[in-house]
């Protein structure tokens, strides 16, 4: 029954996941989609006319970009808009007029039109891509009005050409569609559209001729227009579910279906990806693309290297998490990754292997399948493939031949053969064999597959050669010499290619180890810094050294709003004004910017953020005098495991000088407090009596005699020295923390010091007895007299202010050994036991039963820092005989040869 009422309070509460969502998106603006099935069914004229609707409403609406194509009704709808003047941009000798991205930002409309969301920008703009110039809009809380047709849809793309075998370059991420606001869809029919393309309406009558034989076929229109309904209807029902959540309304929720992708260097990998992402769809699933490093990842060349990369950032544009592991057999991880991460749907491509080679190395798909039980095991066919582009083909360079590893094969073969002659006459010919195979063996460890299948072969000729009768001829006349030379090159390709294979794998362990190690010590260091500028120079030191790249940490300015660089290696590294504008837009956005990113790609460094679970924390920024790709996936996964270690350390020393800043900040509140609270009663107190006092004189000067005239002026008096001592102390505090306290060491005697403050505080002590007791054997010391007698002179006060009228106060000198100790002993209350040592705090006051004792707090404060300028030490107790508290100051005999002039010193 109770877990009955607890599962139907939390089905009553909305969910999380859903409260996030609706947070993330406050802020931001909206996003609306004119979604079409072709082009020519009015996206833009619905666009415009939902424009001018909102133009009448009172919004304030730009035109950033508008593609009329000529049309007049579309033209027509342009009135009454404020239009944004595009820019040009010089390509090639052509000027291509681009959207004014910089002048709609400083506009800040409400509303800004955006034709066209798949268009790719002219080289020169901030973004490659317009969806990216919409997304910065939206983050400026600019809404966007946008159109697009669904064969621009990157999950869409490989599907479009097999419906209509032309495939679109221009694309647009499917997180684009999942983040709008609203989707509205502009259908026509198939007939209705092929009217408008003869009439001129959408192309010139001899580009729409052409159109409507290939692309605009009622067949293919038919089947666009189901992919935009269902693409559409996915994400009302999307729109619907996250209603549901957030409102808490009970419903029937989807499945925990989890889908993972395989990568490989197959070309038709984009479209088994594309798959993925539209079954993650339909199932409401998140996708994760795996990629399983072997021992053949080894032997791929710098294009295949490439392609998987290119393959795994598709897959995250598309809104998967990727991940590399590594592996022996590519089927048993993926069932392992499956199994530990509650996998569910495993999509994979199938094999376009030969059968021969399936049955000598094995198949993935066959394995997988055998293996996978419960999980649903989808095997796409491997025809849709993407064509590989002339640039890309051409970079297919082979692997420069070094010939090292082939004279090694020589030397060793030739080492065997040696052998081989000086024991074949005491054993068999049989047994030489052995020796020719741990020769392969051996090239096989130190130089891999094919330097070991190069001695194999060696070592079969010079086996038949030297060893096998008729000797030194190719010629083998005996059958059974034949059939173990022949078992002889199969055992040695067979070892030759296990061996290498091991060898690859304790290669890549010994790298990846040697990466970990790597990343351990730098955790370690990190955690043992203290200071920001070593960890920023240890931080771009180890990026540097690791990648082999230049490197920049930069760091928010203080009061400034934006970035300056805080480290370099090497150190005389620094960033142009191009380059300081991609590190900042980096900042501002959160997301990576320059070399090889979406934003400013064309810029020689990549800028990534620092950040952490709070926010970003700063950017690094990596070069490197190299053509191509910047990193390799795995070099970017190890900067990625790099920066995030360098933003927790960050943050970790940000928040620990926020927290010193803190302290030092409440300990000057309660300073502040202390203070306040000591001259609202103890500076105001002898002020009103001395107010008092002068203000009876004047007005009654006449009616008081010369007896009560002496009373009032030595009240008078009494509280004027009472103030004096106030500020005195407050003073000499202020003199002590700001070190502008000069000591003046000369030898001096202490009954000297100890009878000037008694005079000095005659008045103080004048209810008290006093009983002093001076040792005749007391030695001169090194003191300062002034500042020790008020040293004296504060205790003395402290002892009086404490002890009750007619009590005894003590003042004892005396040596011991190497050490003279001067003790102030009173007859009151105490020291409660665990205040011995806060009594030397400023403005700690002891509070006596129900009472607090008049005065600052800081007296004693101001011996101790006194007497530990002149080299002493002071201390708080109780006396043991009877109440009351004993104050001791221990000071040092000077040595005979410090005997000498008098030294001045500041504290």
């Amino acid at each position: 029954m109770m877990y009955n009422a607890a599962m139907a309070e939390r089905d009553t509460r909305p969910s999380p996941e859903a409260l996030l969502e609706v947070a993330k998106h406050e802020g931001r603006g909206r996003l609306k989609i004119f979604l079409g099935a072709a082009p020519g069914v009015g996206k833009t004229y619905e666009m415009l006319l939902s424009a001018q609707t909102k133009r009448r409403e009172g919004v304030d609406v730009v035109v950033g970009v508008v593609e009329t194509h000529g049309r007049r009704e579309t033209q027509s709808l342009l009135d009454g808009l404020e239009i944004i003047p595009r820019r040009e941009i010089d390509y090639k000798g052509h000027r291509l007029p681009e959207m004014d991205l910089d002048a709609i930002l400083e506009r800040r409309p409400q509303l800004a039109l955006v034709d066209e969301l798949a268009h790719s920008n002219a080289p020169g703009n901030r973004h490659p891509k317009r969806y990216l110039d919409v997304e910065e809009l939206i983050a400026a809380g600019i809404d966007v009005f946008t159109t697009l047709n669904i064969q621009h849809v990157e999950s869409l793309n490989d599907v479009v050409a097999r419906i209509t075998r032309i495939r679109v370059r221009e694309t647009v991420p499917d997180s684009i569609l999942d983040h709008a606001d609203d989707i509205e869809i502009v259908d026509l029919a198939p007939d209705d559209l092929i009217k408008r393309l003869r009439e001129g309406k959408v192309y010139v009558p001899q580009q729409a001729e052409r159109a409507i034989r290939h692309y605009f076929q009622p067949g293919n229109l038919t089947a666009l227009r189901e992919l935009a309904l269902r693409q559409t209807a996915q994400r009302v029902d999307e729109q619907l579910l996250s209603h549901m959540r957030a409102h808490a309304i009970p419903g029937p929720w989807p499945a925990g279906d989890r889908v993972l992708v395989c990568i490989s260097e197959a070309t038709n990998t984009p479209g088994l990806i594309r798959y993925a992402r539209r079954a993650a769809d339909r199932l409401h699933a998140p996708l994760t693309a795996i990629y399983v490093e072997t021992a053949r990842t080894q032997r791929l060349n710098d294009v295949e290297r490439d392609r998987i990369a290119d393959y795994l950032r598709l897959a995250e544009r598309l809104g998967a998490s990727t991940i590399t592991i590594p592996g022996r057999k590519v089927a048993d991880e993926l069932v392992a990754y499956a199994g530990a991460n509650n996998i569910t749907q495993i999509v994979i491509g199938k094999s376009s292997r030969p059968r021969w080679f399936e049955m000598v190395h094995g198949s993935v798909v066959h394995d997988l399948l055998r293996k996978s039980g419960s999980i649903s095991v989808h095997v796409i066919s491997a025809e849709a493939r993407e064509p590989t582009p002339k640039s890309v083909a051409t970079h297919a360079v082979v692997e420069t031949f070094r010939p090292e590893p082939y004279l090694g094969s020589i030397g060793a073969v030739a080492l065997a053969l040696g052998i081989g002659e000086a024991i074949g006459r005491s054993v068999g010919v049989q047994s030489i064999s052995l020796v020719f195979l741990m020769a392969v063996l051996g090239t096989a460890i130190a130089w891999g597959l094919l330097p070991a299948l190069f001695a194999c072969l060696l070592s079969v000729l010079a086996y038949n050669f030297f060893f096998i009768p008729p000797l030194y001829t190719f010629t083998i006349a005996d059958p059974e010499n034949l059939v173990a030379l022949f078992f002889f090159l199969v055992v040695a390709v067979i070892v030759s290619n296990l061996t290498a294979a091991a060898r690859r794998q304790i290669v890549s362990a010994r790298a990846r180890a040697k990466t970990t190690a790597e990343l351990y010590a730098f955790s370690r260091k990190l955690a043992g810094i203290g200071t920001l500028d070593d960890l920023l120079w240890a931080t771009v030191y180890q990026v540097s050294s690791m990648l082999r790249v230049r490197t920049v940490l930069l760091l928010p300015e203080p009061n400034a709003g934006r970035l300056g660089v805080a480290s370099a290696y090497p150190p005389e590294d620094q960033l142009d004004e191009a380059d300081m504008a991609a590190a900042q837009w980096c900042w501002e956005h959160n997301h990576p910017s320059g070399r090889g990113s979406d934003t400013l790609p064309g810029g020689k460094w990549l800028f990534l953020p620092l950040k952490t679970g709070s926010g970003p924390v700063g950017v690094i920024g990596i070069e490197r005098d190299s053509s191509g790709p910047l990193l390799t996936p795995d070099e970017h996964r190890l900067l990625d495991a790099l920066a995030d270690q360098a933003a927790v350390a960050i943050e970790r020393i940000s928040l620990v000088r926020g927290l010193a800043e803190a302290r030092v900040q409440a300990e000057s509140d309660r300073l502040r407090a202390a203070l306040l609270t000591s001259i609202s009663h103890d500076l105001r107190t002898p002020l009103a009596s001395i107010l008092g006092t002068v203000s009876s004189l004047r007005s009654y000067a006449d009616k008081y005699d010369a007896a009560d005239r002496d009373e009032l002026l030595a009240t008078l008096e009494s509280e004027a020295e009472r103030l004096n001592r106030f500020v005195g102390n407050l003073l000499d505090m202020t003199r002590l923390e700001s070190g502008m306290v000069e000591i003046r060491l000369d030898l001096a005697d202490v009954a000297e010091i100890v009878s000037a403050a008694l005079e000095r505080a005659g008045n103080i002590l004048a209810r008290h007895r006093i009983e002093v007791a001076i040792a005749a054997d007391l030695p001169m010391l090194r003191l300062d007299p002034i500042l020790f007698e008020q040293v004296l002179f504060n205790l003395l006060d402290n002892a009086a202010k404490y002890s009750p009228p007619g009590s005894r106060i003590d003042l004892r000198a005396r040596r011991d050994g190497d050490t003279v100790t001067i003790e102030v002993i009173d007859e009151g209350p105490g020291i409660p036991p665990g205040d011995f040592e806060r009594v030397f705090d400023k403005f700690y006051r002891v509070q006596s039963q129900d009472r607090r004792r008049a005065g600052t707090g800081l007296g004693l404060a101001i011996c101790r820092g006194f007497v530990e300028a002149q080299g002493g030490r002071i201390e708080a107790q109780n006396r043991r005989d009877h109440s009351g508290a004993v104050l001791t100051i221990c000071l040092r005999v000077p040595e005979t040869a410090e005997i000498c002039e008098p030294v001045a010193a500041h504290i």
